[in-house]
């Protein structure tokens, strides 16, 4: 189900009402849907003569619910937005459950029909209430914002996390953690004059404060505490010992500062996995010496044992082999040494992907790079032999080179010794002097 504000428009585009989720008008996101029930039982009919169970799950800010008593016979369905008795005053919120699941949900919180605990349902809602709720639930930003300065002044060591306005506006509930025992007396009078209402002071735990906030966890997902999960459990570490996660606390604490309350979803699984393993402390006694335990794989059933004097080479053991030398250890027997049972065990060969064009490597554009310094020595290396191999080619070249002019062949000196290296204006005075004697002939 959802409102009318978060339909979409003429040309399909999605209106959204602005609040994120936490609107009063219907059940969309994770404010208004958070920890929402499904009425399964909602399209079967009652047995003849049995009336429907009057009382009716309500829903307010962030997922707090109470149960209601509709005295005066009211025509209400899921959905319906009601005036509920407050104290003092009256509250607004929307029904989230009716019928006969409200009898299992009861029954889940050990509350009974004849409890004080359940209030009086005054009327649906009309207009003028749903104004003057809406208008206090726009009030809750700016309240919170001034409280922590107000909490600031004072100096007190609590930290203020939420505010939640009554339905009439007559009175604020205010949220806050502490690790210690705070007096916040004068705080009340401070906020009640600041504000002109009626205060009340909730202290809530770390989890609970999560709860409210919301977020996303290192799984990717949002919290389970702010979609889902309704009752918190003690979780500890040895939950993380069961499951042989490291106890790095970075990891093991979620975003409320204590440890995941994911850590018990499989500790159970993990619990009936390891009923049939020996304890840690069992010391496996051998022909060759005493082995004590170093590391196991729960599901694969494999345990790694190592003798106490050579600590270096871990043996790895299946369950049974393991709870064949226990055995024998009982009936003070000893078993043959670690390496003959290791020699048994046969390990299934991995099996890599495959695609059509044959195995791909992941680590193939991971090819190192050649260093330039031994190119460049290379080349070092070879450049005497190639510059003595072109100036043998260009010298043979020379001599199998025909001369132009017989003249200048029969006036070539024989001396192959090199002439001195001329200037160019020594070349210039021998050209003008060379001209010179050809005029004179």
């Amino acid at each position: 189900m959802a409102c009318g504000s978060c339909g979409t428009s003429e040309n399909g585009v999605p209106r959204g009402c602005k609040s994120n989720g936490n609107c009063g008008t219907g059940t969309c996101g994770s404010g208004s849907e958070k920890l929402a029930v499904f009425d399964w039982l909602s399209n079967m009919t009652l047995p003849s003569g049995q009336e429907r169970f009057n009382i009716f799950e309500v829903r307010f800010k962030n997922g707090r619910k109470h149960f209601y008593k509709n005295v005066d016979n009211l025509p209400i369905s899921m959905g319906d937005i009601l005036a509920v008795e407050g104290n003092p005053g009256h509250d607004i919120g929307t029904v989230s459950l009716a019928g006969e699941l409200v009898k299992v949900q009861m029954k889940k919180r050990k509350i009974t029909a004849d409890s004080e605990d359940i209030k009086k349902i005054y009327r649906k809602a009309t207009q003028k209430d749903i104004d003057i709720w809406q208008t206090a639930r726009a009030k809750e930003t700016e309240t919170q914002r001034r409280g922590r300065e107000i909490l600031g002044r004072l100096g007190l060591k609590m930290k203020l996390s939420d505010v939640e306005y009554q339905g009439d506006g007559n009175k604020a509930t205010f949220y806050y953690t502490a690790e210690a025992r705070v007096d916040f007396r004068q705080l009340i009078r401070d906020l009640a004059s600041a504000f002109s209402i009626r205060v009340e002071m909730k202290q809530v735990g770390a989890r609970q404060e999560a709860a409210r906030l919301g977020g996303v966890g290192s799984c990717g997902r949002e919290l389970c505490c702010s979609t889902w999960l309704t009752d918190f459990r003690k979780v500890t570490t040895s939950a993380a010992r069961y499951q042989q996660l490291s106890l790095n606390p970075l990891k093991l604490a979620g975003q409320c500062g204590k440890l995941k309350c994911c850590l018990n979803f499989e500790l159970d699984t993990y619990l009936d996995a390891l009923k049939p393993f020996p304890k840690q402390d069992v010391v496996l006694k051998t022909e060759k010496g005493d082995a004590v335990f170093v590391k196991m794989d729960i599901f694969k059933k494999h345990l790694w044992y190592t003798y106490k004097e050579e600590r270096f080479k871990w043996y790895r053991l299946t369950l049974e082999q393991v709870l064949e030398i226990v055995d024998l250890n009982k009936n003070n027997e000893k078993s043959i040494s670690l390496e003959e049972y290791e020699s048994d065990i046969e390990i299934p060969l991995k099996v890599d992907f495959e695609d059509a064009a044959g195995q791909d490597s992941l680590t193939r554009f991971d090819a190192p790079k050649k260093s330039k310094r031994k190119r460049n020595n290379r080349n070092k290396r070879n450049r005497k032999p190639v510059e003595a191999q072109v100036s043998a080619t260009t010298a043979k070249k020379q001599q199998n080179r025909k001369p132009k002019n017989k003249n200048n062949q029969q006036n070539q000196p024989t001396n192959t010794t090199k002439k001195p290296r001329r200037n160019n204006r020594n070349r210039n005075n021998n050209r003008q002097k060379n001209g010179n004697n050809s005029e004179e002939k």
